[in-house]
């Protein structure tokens, strides 16, 4: 790899490069993504919700806050018994990670905390990579965290830091950098990416590329995220116009440029993009995927459509060789 990453970047240089012919940017993202990585495997995750609903944050896309009426099927903490079932069946089903998803503004030393470092143990005992998101994080959380075998923590910065303020208003952009401080002191790999289609500028789009593509290190997980408008949200009840997928293309390729080493995920919206368009996204350099048939709420693309996309494009799952405490690579 001659590839050197740099954690320097500029808005101007990661604007140049996403405003390039959409033809060449895609050439040149393509050929990074080869220089890195198996272009022919895409990583393949599965996200479930450990705990539905009853957030008290304001986040304005999101169903499971407390404010808003979203008729979505709230629920209680899983037990550990009911997580390590799903584990078992995510790894039958050729998944390499799991991701447990909690409606929590920030982590409590608490029971339920407990209870979720014994779900890290029980699925990281079945062979898979455990991610969790959990809201805000202390450091000393991440650390019992780390101890109990998490691999990765998601934790989006959603937007630029500018337009942060009109998607969130119950906590700060710098709310969200400090908790991914706080997983990195740990040790901890980081998933951390953003949500397009919120009504943001491409400006924005290309700032919160920025604010990624200059951590040091870069996040190893970056999630693409567009907008699944849900009724009863603030974003749910508004005229957005939908996200092209020129613009998602570009986003995708930009940050496989600046963050060549990465995994780039495309995740929630992806239910609304035909083969063709994920192709794109594939070719753009896009290596990973949320499988299962939702993501925490959202509605998400069935296995046996994915699988029959992968077959038509000559891709595969990312093969498991996972050990106990061991990732599979050195990537997240």
């Amino acid at each position: 790899m001659n590839r050197i990453l740099r954690h320097n970047w500029t808005f101007s240089e990661i604007e140049e490069i996403y405003q390039r012919p959409l033809l060449t940017l895609i050439f040149e993202a393509a050929s990074v993504h080869r220089e890195f990585f198996n272009a022919k495997e895409v990583q393949v995750s599965q996200l479930i919700s450990v705990k539905t609903g009853g957030c008290p944050e304001d986040c304005h896309y999101c169903p499971q806050a407390a404010r808003y009426n979203t008729n979505i099927n709230k629920h209680a903490l899983m037990t550990v018994a009911e997580v390590t079932t799903i584990a078992k069946e995510a790894k039958a089903n050729g998944r390499t990670r799991l991701c447990l998803g909690a409606a929590w503004r920030e982590v409590k030393d608490n029971a339920q905390f407990d209870r979720v470092l014994e779900m890290v143990e029980a699925v990281n005992a079945e062979g898979l990579e455990v991610c969790a998101t959990l809201g805000l994080l202390e450091e000393h959380q991440a650390l019992r965290l780390k101890e109990a075998g998490l691999y990765a923590y998601n934790h989006n910065i959603d937007t630029s830091e500018e337009n942060y303020g009109s998607i969130i208003s119950t906590r700060k952009f710098s709310d969200r950098l400090r908790t991914l401080e706080n997983v990195r002191k740990a040790q901890i790999t980081v998933c951390c990416g953003g949500i397009l289609g919120m009504g943001e500028s491409e400006a924005d789009r290309i700032k919160m590329l920025t604010t990624l593509a200059t951590l040091t290190p870069h996040p190893e997980s970056v999630p693409i995220n567009t907008l699944i408008q849900v009724a009863g949200t603030p974003l749910g009840d508004k005229e957005l116009e939908p996200v092209p997928i020129w613009d998602l293309v570009r986003m995708v390729a930009t940050a496989r440029i600046v963050m060549p080493s990465s995994y780039v995920r495309l995740s929630a919206g992806r239910i609304q993009r035909s083969f063709q368009d994920q192709a794109l996204c594939f070719l753009a350099g896009a290596n990973s995927i949320h499988a299962g048939d939702k993501l925490l709420t959202t509605p998400n693309n069935r296995d046996t459509d994915d699988m029959a996309m992968f077959d038509i494009l000559g891709l595969k799952p990312q093969a498991q060789s996972f050990q106990h405490g061991q990732p599979h690579s050195l990537h997240a």
